[in-house]
């Protein structure tokens, strides 16, 4: 099972701490959800994660190699990246664009194989009947899927999503998370995610880490972490948390004038 180890890793812009000394591991097949307020550093930790961003001091680790040390392909290999949107100016089908995901595995040749985890891909969600496509010419909610696809065709050992549920509606938001969940599991892969919803998070994360002043405020599970005194510490809100069937719901109350 891949080993990934947080070790005191710091990172902040011009001259401003984002965060500081946070450490983790992670280490078992799981789907782990990063909350927390706007501007706390979910994005940024999940950047210098995948190294698309290069912390302050800290360092890395996927079984027991710093990050910093390897090749960007050999990276590629071990870890997928889905950004929260994407934008292109190119011409490209949604086959095309998922079998992007393809090109760390893959010599100047498109393989048998690297066809069939596409198509699986494409498959999964939802994506058939537009893989042919312009891109372009996708909702957001469309692209985002695509991206998604585009990511578990890497076929990575840690697949990173940032928000990867924002511009879906509700009924892919489920499907969505329902399926991390379980491709976490069957496929001894850490997927880990930058999340804002409360309720979606306590009800399919295995493991939440809420960030706040700097660093992980809670790490654990959704019961132990999703509480109405983390609540008002880290978002300054009132809540109810509700137990249903053991898993947390948040009641947000509004503030009464």
């Amino acid at each position: 099972m891949t080993r990934i180890e947080l070790r005191d890793l710091s990172f902040g812009y011009d001259g401003g701490m984002v965060f500081s000394d946070v450490s983790a591991v992670f280490d078992r097949p799981e789907l782990v959800c990063i909350l927390g307020p706007n501007g706390v550093g979910k994005t940024t930790l999940v950047k210098c994660i995948n190294r698309l961003l290069r912390p302050v001091s800290g360092s890395v680790e996927i079984d027991g190699v710093d990050i910093s040390s390897m090749g960007l392909v050999d990276l590629a290999r071990r870890m997928a990246y889905v950004p929260n949107s994407s934008s292109s100016v190119f011409a490209m089908s949604v086959a095309e664009a998922v079998l992007m995901g393809r090109h760390p595995h893959s010599s100047w040749t498109t393989s048998d194989h690297d066809m069939d985890v596409a198509e699986r891909a494409m498959e999964t969600m939802d994506l058939h009947e537009l893989s042919s496509r312009d891109i372009r010419e996708l909702s957001a909610g469309q692209m985002q899927r695509v991206m998604i696809a585009r990511g578990l065709a890497q076929e990575p050992d840690v697949l990173i999503l940032d928000e990867p549920t924002s511009n879906l509606d509700v009924r892919y938001q489920m499907d969505v998370m329902r399926f991390l969940k379980r491709y976490a599991r069957e496929n001894d892969v850490i997927v880990m995610m930058v999340c804002h919803d409360l309720n979606i998070t306590a009800a399919y994360a295995d493991r939440v880490l809420l960030m706040y002043g700097g660093g992980i405020y809670a790490d654990g599970t959704a019961s132990e972490v999703i509480t109405e005194e983390n609540i008002s510490a880290v978002y300054d809100v009132r809540s109810k948390v509700l137990d249903m069937d053991g898993i947390p719901h948040v009641v947000l109350l509004p503030e009464v004038d």
